[in-house]
């Protein structure tokens, strides 16, 4: 093969599992600041993602598969600046665990690497939550977006614990096959089509992302303080008695558990399997 060839031609699937493994050791041993750094800018990429898509999804009318497809489609930005400009995320570093399955990342570095970017991306969103509040984003469109946020966020809340959980589960197979087509990427275009379609077909289909819901349902929750959303969309005290702080945690904690499952469980070790542990001198 040429070296022309060789620069444009994809990584094969064992050659992915082989950057995975050395890019989560890598993670594995970020040190702190730029850990924390990345973390938080990670939380905030996800935020505009879901900013963008409120905005897209006000008033879009009754073509539900279409705008479902155009709202998943301005959602992939968060994970485009994620991936091209940098950040760390916690569903996407799932796939450390080939690192740990291989014995190259310890179970404590792990965690410690989880832990930070999950708390990280956290309060990234939140931060975000507030300077969208102050900036009177929510009032757009006639207040249109403000309900779009609350709407947004009923859903998310009035999931089951089951419905959540296995949303999230497959939410993050897609994530993660996202991610892994990427590290098969030599180009920005390469990583940028690699993105596109799994994460606006698990946005279209409704699944459910823990950092993405660390903004949109906090959002929820300020939208629907204020009485001139809440008369805009005709809501009441009953529909969004569940938009507080129980309902957050109802919707994060079977997610972010099905985003491990999923990433973690259905991507990372699937591939450990066949491209790492069946070939031992790998």
């Amino acid at each position: 093969m040429s070296d022309f060839g060789k620069f444009v031609d994809a990584f094969t699937p064992a050659e992915v599992a082989e950057k995975v493994k050395t890019v989560g050791v890598d993670k594995a041993n970020m040190s702190l600041i730029p850990l924390v750094i990345l973390s938080l800018m990670a939380g905030a990429f996800i935020s505009f993602a879901a900013m963008y898509y409120t905005v897209v999804m006000t008033d879009a009318g009754d073509a539900y598969g279409l705008a479902r497809l155009v709202g998943g489609l301005v959602f992939a930005l968060g994970f485009i600046l994620v991936v091209i400009a940098g950040a760390e995320l916690f569903t996407g570093n799932t796939l450390v665990v080939m690192a740990y399955a291989k014995g190259q990342v310890s179970f404590k570095s792990l965690m410690r690497n989880w832990g930070i970017v999950y708390v990280g991306n956290l309060i990234g969103a939140l931060v975000t939550v507030y300077l969208v509040y102050l900036s009177g984003y929510l009032t757009d469109g006639d207040y249109g977006v403000g309900v779009t946020a609350i709407k947004s966020g009923l859903v998310k809340v009035d999931h089951s614990v089951t419905e959540a959980f296995v949303r999230g589960l497959f939410c993050n197979v897609l994530v993660c096959l996202g991610s892994w087509m990427v590290y098969a990427s030599r180009s920005v275009t390469d990583k940028v089509m690699a993105v596109l379609f799994p994460i606006s077909g698990f946005v279209a289909m409704g699944f459910e992302h823990c950092v993405a819901n660390m903004y949109m349902i906090p959002i929820a929750m300020i939208a629907a303080t204020d009485q001139a959303i809440v008369a805009a969309g005709h809501f009441d005290a009953a529909q969004l008695a569940t938009l507080d702080f129980a309902g957050l945690m109802g919707n994060l904690i079977p997610v972010t558990l099905g985003n491990i499952v999923g990433g973690a469980g259905f991507v990372a070790m699937a591939y450990y399997l066949v491209y790492v542990y069946a070939r031992p001198n790998r």
